[in-house]
């Protein structure tokens, strides 16, 4: 249901790109920082019911802090902070990349994120009829 709601905000989110003057100028940022902050707070939600290792925990933190942090950027209205906030951000979607390209923590992918895995195949032996 938090899900459906994050939706509705950033179907909100892009209404009033089209159409400014559905809201008035000085909610944008709050507009901008719910569903980010949302999406955060469903996918720790969405980790507690499947119950990932110690690891998977620790990265789904991460990448919810980022999240967060991302939020805070768009509602805070101290620029230096904004742009702390920012490049927390950043550095913790980046870090979160890279633990995926070098497979930190290894785990099996998940089918609920349409992960495909197939074991390797091994080579075929001369006794094998070919396919």
């Amino acid at each position: 249901m938090l899900g459906t709601i994050t939706m509705l905000c950033v179907t909100l989110l892009l209404a009033t790109d089209l159409f400014p003057s559905l809201l008035p100028a000085h909610t944008h940022g709050f507009v901008e920082a719910t569903p980010l902050a949302l999406i955060a707070l469903v996918y720790l939600l969405y980790q507690s019911v499947h119950r990932p290792p110690l690891r998977e925990w620790i990265k789904a933190i991460l990448l919810a802090a980022a999240f967060l942090f991302w939020s805070a950027n768009q509602f805070w209205p101290n620029p230096h902070q904004a742009t702390v906030f920012n490049d927390l951000a950043i550095a913790l979607f980046v870090l979160d990349v890279f633990l995926v390209i070098i497979g930190w923590p290894a785990a099996s992918p998940d089918a609920s994120f349409a992960e495909i895995y197939s074991s390797p195949q091994s080579p075929p032996t001369q006794s094998d009829p070919p396919k």
